[in-house]
């Protein structure tokens, strides 16, 4: 991937791996120029945060003198991150999000930086880095901090999956310890790099289980035979919301050909007959992240920024994570929401006074076999993990920094949240999912629209019936697992 192009969000599951990230003559020149501009202001005596004050609160006292002492400053204060080490994948796609940043030539970093940063991606290299210790406001400052210190050497990092001290992390991985100096180090540290790549990567899972939702409430509807009047596109275009239209068009071309079996009553639960206002209210809601998502990722995330061309400084907020808090929030009550259709979904295929006369818990022989009824109880503890961590992270803010940081977003616990809230919500679908399949082999009907057929083939083809009974939680990632692999 190319430093001078657009970031996307495939980039950050490139990222998973060793990536090439090419630096480029173009992202080298605008990232040398504006250092030459750092080390024109700071010869004029002109105030910089960072490089000729303290940091924070302390932004009134002068800071060292040398600026590799000042890099020290920096991030030695930062080191006081709790709990255990994020996800490697999560660390690499925020260092890829941070590098993007740095690489916009308006940080006033070193050159070496943006370079040191791109061989590391072409490695198995990690920071270690804890999850605890970010309010999302000056940016993702112990993260990050824990991130830098790693790249100099300190701390900790991985190599191939082994957590390693840094030093011999680096040395393994055929890098070299990371110079910094004042500015340097600031820049690595006062953006919201975590936080974005949290929600991006947060919003691309919770989309796929949105799809995923989506397909499995068709398939719902044709097994039991429901009329599928409740996605008829005058209806859906007279209820006025683009998303449920959207959704509703969606839903039309999985259910093509279906049939109602006209066993069933004129109108079936919300749980079927709302799902496409329901799934369509969540697609208007994603779609509003990805606004969030597309402009965090095309950000400059840094304080002060360094504009050359206009000779100026400029001192303010841009390192302020009120807009992917906002959306991780959002994310979080999505993910809550889609999941409790699922599991409602899934309550009613297993009850046999609702599911047209299938047998409890969808047992083969029920009474000697007990199907699913795990599943069913691990779904409804999932469902209230969801619902007990839905309220909003972003509108919890703490003072803190001695006032200077006065109101803070919180927007790292609310993205780190919503991609936990992500991976939950993966497993509600392959439980549904599961709960389908199995529906088939206790006298459900053959399915009578084709790609709800393919879509319960696959299932099949990956899942054997529950027949005996045997412990099904591989069953049902495996189930997400076909499910979002055929929505691609």
């Amino acid at each position: 991937m190319d430093l001078a192009g657009p970031l996307r969000v495939a980039d950050l599951h490139a990222a998973r791996d060793p990536v090439r990230v090419v630096v480029g003559e173009r992202v080298t020149a605008r990232v040398a120029a504006a250092r030459v501009f750092l080390t024109k202001v700071l010869g004029d005596d002109r105030a910089v945060y960072g490089a000729t004050t303290g940091f924070g609160a302390l932004v009134g006292y002068a800071g060292r003198a040398d600026l590799r002492d000042q890099a020290d400053n920096t991030l030695a204060h930062l080191g006081a991150g709790q709990g255990p080490d994020l996800d490697p994948h999560v660390v690499r796609a925020t260092m890829l999000v941070r590098v993007w940043s740095l690489a916009r030539g308006s940080s006033g970093v070193s050159p070496h930086v943006v370079d040191a940063i791109a061989a590391m991606l072409a490695t198995t290299f990690v920071p270690a880095v804890p999850r605890l210790g970010s309010v999302g406001a000056s940016g993702d400052l112990i993260p990050l901090g824990a991130a830098a210190q790693a790249l100099r050497g300190r701390g900790h990092a991985y190599v191939d999956g082994v957590r390693l001290p840094a030093a011999r992390a680096l040395d393994r991985a055929g890098l070299e310890p990371l110079p910094l100096d004042g500015r340097d180090a600031l820049a690595m540290v006062n953006g919201t790099s975590l936080t974005t790549a949290a929600t991006a990567l947060a919003l691309d899972a919770v989309r796929r289980s949105h799809r995923a939702v989506l397909t499995l409430t068709c398939l719902l509807a044709d097994l039991l035979g429901s009329d599928p009047q409740f996605l008829d596109a005058r209806l859906l275009a007279a209820y006025g919301h683009p998303g449920a239209v959207a959704v509703g068009a969606a839903m039309r071309a999985t259910a093509e050909g279906l049939t109602a079996s006209g066993t069933r009553a004129l109108q079936e639960p919300y749980s079927i007959r709302c799902s496409p206002q329901l799934l369509g209210a969540a697609e208007d809601a994603l779609r509003y992240v990805d606004g969030v998502v597309a402009a965090d990722l095309a950000s400059v995330s840094d304080n002060p920024v360094f504009f050359p061309d206009d000779d100026a400084v400029v001192h303010g907020g841009n390192f302020f994570g009120q807009p992917a808090a906002f959306a991780a929030d959002v994310l979080s009550m999505v993910a809550a929401q889609v999941g409790n259709l699922a599991e409602r979904q899934l309550d009613l295929l297993v009850d046999p006074h609702r599911n047209g006369g299938l047998p409890p818990m969808l047992a083969a022989g029920p009474g000697q076999q007990h199907g699913l009824q795990g599943v069913q109880l691990a779904s409804t503890a999932l469902v209230a993990e969801l619902r007990r961590d839905a309220v909003p992270a972003s509108m919890q803010s703490l003072p803190t920094n001695l006032h200077n940081q006065d109101v803070v977003p919180l927007g790292t616990q609310a993205a780190l949240r919503a991609l936990d809230h992500a991976r939950l919500l993966r497993l509600l679908v392959g439980s549904l999912a599961l709960g389908l399949r199995q529906a088939v082999h206790v006298g459900a009907r053959t399915p009578t629209a084709p790609r709800c057929a393919a879509v319960l083939a696959a299932l099949a083809d990956a899942i054997p019936p529950i027949d005996p009974d045997r412990p099904l939680e591989d069953d049902v990632r495996r189930a997400a697992d076909v499910v979002a692999n055929f929505e691609r």
